[in-house]
């Protein structure tokens, strides 16, 4: 997505955004724990609830918001406070802008979502693309995190109806929540609950921050190679287990050098390419790489097996030093 050097003025939006909220076009579609996205239908039935719980409480939010002193905060320097509305780039939250694109590009490579095939048990998220009959508007988002503890399975659940208990007639039920969530306008995401959002896009901005210091320190420390369209960032963000171990790594205990000899002993597939830089091809070789540079894999002496070491305390650390990896 293009860059752009203004956010959202996200009172001027939703103004605006009221005196045509009746008019707009709404889509859902589902996205699982891997973040691939499914389309899905609703009947007519739902016309009547779908608004209010996706857009109108949004949008009257704002509007009330205008009047008692709402103010807008970047994500990265705010904690969620009464009257405080948080705002990130969309860019900076690789997941969601990921779930955009495949949205708004690759549409054709979506498919229909079937509780037979793709399981609701694995559904993290519905997202709401509203789009407005000008096609000048572009269209904007609302998402909700979908808890698996406010969904009934039929096979399991009881329905009380004309004053008895029966099967459960449909093959999933879900308790939609009324809170407001999150809202993608532009390249702007708008974090009306910080916490589901964090849920929804696994996104704690302290440790990605860290995350990312750490691979600016990896990235001058050694020479490596990646596929095309991929860097340590992309392939960062998208390991939780990773950022969380960049977390206590040290970059600069061990050297490129030291990194390939380590492989070797430890007999694990490390590539180099001929300019010797060690190539990372996917998230397996990263998670092998971090392990290296942690020093994360001994040989037992007596019995010569290879392990790799889950946490560790150095033998000579002074006492009450906290532990290193």
């Amino acid at each position: 997505m293009e860059e752009k050097t203004e956010s959202t003025d996200i009172f001027l939006w939703a103004n605006n955004t009221d005196g045509v909220k009746n008019d707009l076009e709404v889509e859902f579609f589902l996205f699982n724990k891997n973040y691939t996205p499914y389309t899905t239908n609703f009947t007519s039935d739902l016309n009547s609830q779908i608004r209010p719980l996706f857009l109108y409480d949004m949008i009257n939010f704002v509007n009330m918001g205008a009047g008692t002193g709402l103010s807008v905060r970047d994500y990265e320097l705010s904690e969620q406070e009464e009257n405080v509305l948080l705002r990130i780039d969309l860019p900076k939250v690789g997941r969601a802008e990921t779930l955009i694109h495949l949205i708004e590009h690759e549409r054709s490579d979506i498919v229909e979502f079937s509780e037979e095939e793709h399981e609701f048990k694995r559904i993290k998220g519905i997202i709401g693309r509203f789009t407005s009959k000008d096609p000048s508007k572009k269209p904007f988002y609302t998402i909700k995190y979908i808890s698996q503890g406010q969904v009934l399975k039929g096979t399991t659940a009881w329905e009380f109806k004309a004053g008895k208990f029966g099967l459960f007639q449909a093959d999933i039920g879900w308790k939609v929540p009324s809170d407001n969530q999150v809202l993608i306008v532009d390249t702007d995401i708008f974090v009306f609950n910080q916490s589901k959002f964090e849920r929804l896009f696994n996104f704690d901005y302290k440790k990605q921050l860290l995350a990312d210091q750490k691979v600016a320190e990896i990235e001058k420390q050694f020479k490596l190679s990646f596929p095309d369209g991929f860097d340590l960032q992309s392939l960062v963000r998208d390991r939780k287990k990773t950022v969380n171990k960049l977390q206590k790594i040290e970059v600069g205990q061990i050297t490129q050098e030291q990194v390939i000899d380590y492989a070797d002993q430890m007999q694990l597939e490390i590539m180099t390419d001929d300019a010797g830089a060690i190539i990372i091809m996917d998230g397996n070789d990263l998670d092998t790489f971090v392990n290296l540079i942690n020093e994360d894999y001994i040989t037992s002496e007596i019995t010569g097996r290879r392990y790799e070491v889950k946490s560790k305390r150095a033998l000579d650390d002074p006492e009450g030093e906290p532990p290193r990896g």
